[in-house]
C-alpha cells in the first residue's frame, strides 16, 4: 500500500498541474476572442453610426459631387460592380482548371510544385505590387487609365485564393469515389466534372466568394489602373471610378460633405463585404 499512495498522488499532482494550464489554455484564448471580437464590432458601430446618417435616395442615384455640393456615389458603386464582377468572371475559371490540374492530375511532379509556389507567392504579395505590374504592362503602354487594366489588377488577386481553395477542398473528397467511377468505366474528366468537382462545389463557391470579398475592398491596384472618374460611365476603355478609391479620396478631403460620403461608401462596402462572407459561411455549414 505504502508503494501505490505515492504513484497516486504523483498522478493526483500532475493531474493538478494539466488542469491549471488547461484553464490558462481556455482563458487566454477566451480572452483573445473577446479581445476580437470587441474591435470588430466596434469598427462595425462606428460604421453603422457614421454611415447610416448619409444614407438618402441621392446617395444611389446621383454622381459623386463638387466640394461642398450635394451628391451620390452612384457612379462609384456602378464601377466597383463593374470591376470585380469583370474580375470575378477572368479570375474563377483560370482559379478553378488551374486547382483541378494541381488536385487531379499532376500533384508532385516538378510543374505542381512551381505552380504551388508562384500561387503561395501571389497570395501574399501586396496588392500595390500587382497594381504596379499592371499599370507597366497595360496603363502605360495603352497610354492610359481604364476600367479593364482595374479589372485584370483584381483579377491577379482573385485567381491564387481560388486555386488555393479549389485544390484544398478537392483534396478532401475520399479518393473511393473517383476509384468506384474509374470501375465503372467513366473517364477521368467525367469523373471531375460530376463527381468530385460537384461534391466540392461548396467549397469551391465559397473561395470564390472570399475571393470576391477580398477584392471589393482594394484601393491600391485601383489608384494605379483605373484611377477615378466623377462621372457615370460603363465604357472599361476609360479612367473608372469605384468606392474604395472614392473612399480613399473623399476621407482624406476637408470637406465636410465628402467626409459623409466616404462614411457612406465604408458602410455599403462593409456591408457587401460582411453579406458575402455570411453567404461563404452558410454554404460551408451547407456542405456538411
Amino acid at each position: 500500500m505504502s508503494a501505490v499512495l505515492p504513484r497516486a498522488d504523483y498522478r493526483q499532482a500532475k493531474f493538478g498541474k494539466r488542469k491549471i494550464v488547461n484553464i490558462v489554455a481556455l482563458s487566454l484564448s477566451f480572452g483573445a476572442m473577446l479581445f476580437g471580437i470587441f474591435w470588430l464590432f466596434w469598427i462595425l458601430f462606428e460604421t453603422v453610426r457614421l454611415g447610416v446618417g448619409g444614407l438618402s435616395l441621392a446617395v444611389f442615384t446621383e454622381m459623386t459631387p463638387a466640394p461642398n455640393d450635394p451628391g451620390g456615389i452612384a457612379n462609384a458603386i456602378w464601377g466597383s460592380v463593374l470591376m470585380v464582377a469583370v474580375a470575378t468572371l477572368i479570375g474563377t475559371p483560370i482559379g478553378v482548371m488551374a486547382g483541378i490540374y494541381l488536385a487531379e492530375y499532376d500533384r508532385s511532379s516538378w510543374l505542381a510544385n512551381v505552380t504551388r509556389f508562384v500561387n503561395d507567392v501571389l497570395l501574399s504579395a501586396p496588392s500595390i505590387v500587382i497594381g504596379m505590374f499592371v499599370s507597366v504592362v497595360l496603363v502605360v503602354p495603352f497610354g492610359g487609365f481604364s476600367g479593364w487594366a482595374g479589372a485584370v489588377a483584381l483579377a491577379l488577386i482573385v485567381i491564387p485564393v481560388v486555386i488555393r481553395t479549389t485544390e484544398n477542398m478537392l483534396n478532401l473528397i475520399p479518393g473511393g469515389l473517383r476509384e468506384a467511377a474509374y470501375a465503372l468505366g467513366t473517364p477521368k474528366w467525367k469523373v471531375i466534372y460530376s463527381i468530385t468537382l460537384k461534391a466540392a462545389m461548396a467549397g469551391v463557391v465559397t473561395g470564390v466568394l472570399l475571393a470576391v470579398a477580398r477584392i471589393a475592398g482594394e484601393t491600391a491596384p485601383l489608384l494605379f489602373t483605373a484611377l477615378n472618374n466623377q462621372f457615370w460611365t460603363s465604357n472599361m476603355g476609360e479612367p473608372m471610378a469605384s468606392l474604395p478609391t472614392m473612399i480613399f479620396k473623399f476621407a482624406m478631403s476637408p470637406y465636410e460633405n465628402w467626409q459623409q460620403l466616404a462614411w457612406v461608401g465604408v458602410f455599403v462596402i462593409t456591408m457587401a463585404v460582411l453579406g458575402l462572407n455570411i453567404l461563404a459561411r452558410l454554404l460551408t455549414r451547407k456542405k456538411h
